[in-house]
């Protein structure tokens, strides 16, 4: 399949690792993923769905899809409903949490499997709480990358620290407003973030950077990406049960440096999830699986094959 706007062949990983670009038409949409095989020879263990949050898309699993593979697993990364070459449905109710878990139970379907292992970040990793929370039948096991989980994510915004660091959530509300801003100098502010706010200055290239941009440029891409923000206000979210306990492992990676969550949101899990193994990374930021590439694959795949480790720990350099 030839590339074309917005398709990367490539990447960046020693030998060149290459990707298929496919498309999927699930819950009335159509979604574009990247998908990867483990090489020849390599024992085949089953499915892994990589869900990115704001403002990427499926290029920011690029250090994670080449370990998935070559540890045995069918990966697919897709690019989430709104972003880049994926569909952009316009209305804000296409953005609930319903039809998010919709898409997701259609890509595993589409991929041939009844259950998969999930990993989410950020907007994907809150995706991958609810998704464990109301289908378990469908996740073999869950991977979590700085999302909180959504009743930790409730309590601590009780806090004014927390408050603080979500403020960003209320300016997205404003429609015109923050598309205006967010879009100013041909979206200036993913530099910023991006080359700024990883401890690893090494974590985005410019070309990286220039990747996102153009992602997040596509017609109606940015307002999409707000429109999972902006669906918060609808009461089927806000109704949304947050405490049903989730029953498989469940392994949780949090950068401290995170400069939209508190540490805290770690804190007091054990009632909603039982098996669960918490890492935290004093020197890392949000963008953990960028910042900190090597330890966070590490950390996966040991997870995956079920090695031990303890409950809770520290992850240095």
């Amino acid at each position: 399949m030839a590339p074309h706007d917005g398709q990367i062949e490539l990447l960046p990983t020693d030998p060149p690792f290459s990707v298929r670009h496919r498309f999927a038409d699930v819950n009335g949409i159509r979604l574009h993923y990247v998908a990867a095989d483990p090489p020849q020879g390599i024992a085949k263990r089953g499915l892994c769905l990589a869900l990115h949050g704001f403002p990427e898309f499926w290029y920011s699993w690029r250090n994670q899809i080449p370990a998935l593979a070559n540890a045995g697993f069918h990966v697919l990364a897709p690019d989430l409903r709104g972003y880049n070459l994926s569909d952009k449905p316009q209305s804000v109710s296409a953005y609930c949490i319903k039809a998010l878990l919709s898409d997701v139970l259609g890509l595993i379907s589409h991929a041939g499997a009844e259950r998969a292992t999930i990993i989410g970040h950020d907007w994907g990793g809150f995706i991958a709480w609810h998704l464990a929370m109301r289908h378990p039948q469908v996740v073999e096991k869950l991977i979590v990358l700085n999302a909180p989980h959504p009743a930790a994510f409730r309590r601590e915004l009780q806090s004014w620290r927390q408050m603080l660091k979500s403020w960003y959530m209320l300016f997205f509300q404003a429609p015109g407003l923050a598309e205006w801003v967010l879009g100013a100098g041909d979206f200036e502010w993913i530099d910023r973030v991006f080359r700024q706010q990883p401890v690893n200055t090494g974590a985005f290239s410019p070309e990286d950077v220039r990747r996102y941009q153009k992602a997040l440029a596509k017609p109606g891409a940015l307002t999409a990406g707000l429109n999972y923000y902006r669906a918060f206000r609808y009461p089927s979210h806000r109704a949304a049960r947050v405490d049903a306990p989730i029953r498989m492992p469940v392994l949780l990676l949090w950068g401290e440096r995170d400069a939209y969550a508190t540490p805290r949101l770690t804190e007091g899990l054990d009632a909603w999830v039982p098996d669960l193994r918490v890492v935290r990374f004093p020197d890392v930021s949000h963008w953990i699986q960028n910042d900190a590439p090597e330890r966070v694959n590490r950390l996966i795949i040991e997870f995956l094959h079920d090695l031990p480790a303890p409950q809770l720990s520290y992850c240095g350099r």
